[in-house]
């Protein structure tokens, strides 16, 4: 009977670590002041925007809201959390739980190589009125410009951002999780 429980114990141990493993950083906005909001103010832009965080019923949520303006050559706002300290080697997909105003967001890596506050790598993702999973594979993610490797090494990921970019439009978007997974 002891053996039993022992081979039990075992293979509990396994089958649950390798689910564990499977998550490399799971961030449900609990601890705000890990995030930044930024805009393209920094830069002479106008956009206005800014970033509350919402707990409903043990659950924590990020909301980015704001007027995007091209106007003065910019067109972004954005909520950031450094990763320096993370080790995201073996990171293969990033998933998203939100929802908003039925837009077109982004979520934006940068990287050790990404020297200029220009270089990222971005993917885009599109927010409904409800709650949904995206599930956004890390070697899908495009530069933005010359002077980069094609392609993210999960390896070098030293930021993560969430950002309603690129056109003039009004931005709305809950963000209840962004996880790193292998």
């Amino acid at each position: 009977m002891k053996k039993i429980l022992y081979i039990a114990l075992i293979l509990m141990t396994i089958f649950t670590n390798k689910s564990f493993a499977d998550s490399l950083l799971k961030d449900n906005f609990q601890n705000s002041t890990q995030w930044k909001f930024i805009s393209d103010n920094v830069m002479g832009g106008v956009s206005t925007g800014s970033i509350n965080y919402e707990v409903k019923e043990d659950n924590s949520s990020a909301y980015l809201s704001g007027n995007v303006s091209t106007k003065n050559n910019g067109g972004f706002i954005q909520i950031r959390r450094s990763l320096k300290d993370v080790d995201l080697s073996r990171a293969k997909y990033i998933k998203i739980i939100a929802k908003g105003n039925n837009q077109k967001y982004f979520l934006h890596l940068r990287t050790s190589g990404t020297i200029l506050p220009w270089q990222y790598y971005q993917i885009s993702f599109e927010v409904k009125e409800e709650y949904k999973e995206h599930i956004l594979q890390i070697k899908e993610f495009k530069k933005s410009g010359s002077f980069q490797p094609n392609k993210v090494n999960s390896k070098s990921i030293s930021s993560v951002a969430v950002v309603a970019y690129g056109r003039d439009h009004k931005a709305e978007i809950h963000i209840k999780e962004i996880s790193f997974h292998e």
